[in-house]
């Protein structure tokens, strides 16, 4: 378009879904363009700085005229230096995935809850010391990411969260799981690696989606102090715990 300088950001479509995407670049960039907020067709933005890539600036925070863009579908905001999300995000919806991993986030803006097509979610490398609940209302979610932080207790309405299928809690401060955590019945993937639990949910056993016959990787224990079962125990699927639990409930 003219007068813009493209040297800040490419504006191209989407060969595989035919949606308009922009990815910000140019080792010149020092603030976000404002012209990108005009920009009402746009579907795809991504304001990720890659490693290798001559990008060097890192947004410290997200202009609140990102509510403007309306059609987005995916909004990718990772490995900056962001240490909160403005509430006109809730105004995005039709987004369906919103990366924010390798940020500095401790908490999510209660607008978040708004975003009702998101289907993936990305949290990884922040500073969340407890689990932003806000997300819990995304009931289309089916991808959650919210590993390496400092989580040390996982909310009861995680429950609600019906179709998720994978959820990443690995290196966290996790010293328990409540009882609804067992009512996630879609979870097909699930890294509870590296956390400080020393025992399941007696209904864990119920999560039989969680194959590890047909997917080694499907889930991981390692490196938590767990008793009740042991980490041998948990290895063995949902069904060795079904029965671990069965069996210790009658000593």
């Amino acid at each position: 378009s003219k007068g813009r300088k493209l040297w800040k950001y490419r504006l191209d479509h989407d060969p595989e879904k035919g949606r308009t995407r922009l990815k910000l670049q140019g080792k010149e960039l020092v603030s976000v363009p404002t012209e990108i907020f005009d920009l009402e067709e746009l579907q795809i933005l991504d304001m990720s700085p890659e490693r290798e890539s001559c990008l060097t600036y890192r947004l410290d925070l997200v202009p609140k005229e990102i509510g403007q863009l309306r059609n987005l579908s995916v909004l990718c905001l990772d490995t900056n230096e962001l240490k909160s999300i403005p509430s006109e995000i809730g105004t995005l919806g039709n987004l369906e995935r919103l990366t924010l991993s390798n940020n500095n986030l401790t908490f999510l803006p209660e607008e978040i809850g708004k975003l009702q097509k998101l289907t993936s979610l990305h949290l990884a490398n922040n500073l969340f010391q407890d689990f932003p609940v806000q997300i819990c209302i995304l009931r289309k979610l089916t991808f959650l990411d919210i590993s390496d932080n400092k989580v040390k207790a996982m909310s009861d309405s995680i429950q609600n969260l019906t179709k998720l299928e994978t959820l990443l809690l690995f290196f966290n401060r996790l010293e328990s799981l409540p009882n609804s955590f067992c009512n996630l019945r879609s979870l097909q993937t699930l890294w509870l690696g590296k956390n400080r639990l020393r025992a399941l949910p007696e209904g864990f056993g119920k999560l039989v989606n969680l194959d590890w016959g047909n997917n080694q990787c499907s889930s991981n224990f390692e490196d938590n102090p767990l008793e009740r079962p042991p980490v041998e125990t948990c290895r063995g699927g949902p069904k060795q715990i079904e029965l671990y639990f069965a069996t210790w409930g009658n000593r």
